[in-house]
């Protein structure tokens, strides 16, 4: 066979095609689940550690260090595969929801702190001589600054664990990577892996483009 019969065969693309179209929706739910949660974890885990009392800023500071280090696989194999010996069963797509948002949760926390030390400390005193509640001045002072500096890295690092849902697969949860390896076996063609990489791309291209975007607009704002 030649190289479009091999790699872009349009009977085999046809015929896996409701298969992948499965596959890519539970990917986006996968990663969408994953971006809300893991953000909203990691702007509480950035203000934990930079304004709480010192055990529950430690704490804070021990979950960000570990889960930046622990490779992305070697957690999710714990959570689906070991927590069962101690009566926590999860099934594949919760046990790759928890990884993906540890992990995120703590590159975004330290997003976020960067973006809250880079805002000037004058801004929370003089909201202090105002009389302004703390949690107020977190809510309506610091946190839309800080987001506003924390945006362009903070999307970069979204690109990024939603290319690491396709170690969805490690767990057999049927993603579209799942799905693009389960057709190649069932057609015995490599097909299906283009057509899986394509949708990959169609889907991440926009958000790295913003990406470019962000920073940008960022540079010029600081100007």
């Amino acid at each position: 066979m030649g190289f479009v019969e091999t790699f872009l065969n349009w009977d085999v693309m046809v015929r896996v095609l409701p298969m992948l179209m499965r596959g890519i929706g539970n990917t986006i739910m996968l990663a969408v689940t994953v971006l809300i949660f893991g953000s909203i974890l990691g702007v509480l885990l950035a203000i934990v550690r930079l304004y709480a009392p010192k055990p529950f800023n430690w704490m804070a500071v021990a979950w960000i260090d570990v889960f930046r280090a622990m490779p992305i696989p070697v957690l999710l194999i714990l959570i689906y595969f070991a927590l069962p010996y101690a009566s926590v069963l999860l099934s594949p797509f919760l046990s790759v929801c928890f990884a993906l948002i540890f992990v995120f949760s703590s590159f975004t926390a330290e997003v976020v702190r960067a973006g809250i030390q880079a805002i000037p400390k004058g801004q929370t005193e003089a909201a202090e001589a105002l009389g302004v509640p703390f949690p107020v001045t977190i809510w309506k002072v610091i946190l839309p600054q800080a987001m506003r500096i924390a945006i362009p890295p903070h999307t970069s690092n979204s690109v990024a664990i939603a290319k690491d849902t396709s170690l969805a697969s490690l767990v057999a949860m049927p993603d579209l990577l799942k799905q693009a390896y389960d057709a190649q076996a069932l057609t015995a063609n490599p097909t299906p892996l283009i057509v899986a990489a394509a949708m990959y791309l169609i889907v991440l291209l926009p958000f790295v483009r913003l990406v470019s975007i962000l920073e940008n607009r960022y540079r010029r704002a600081e100007r």
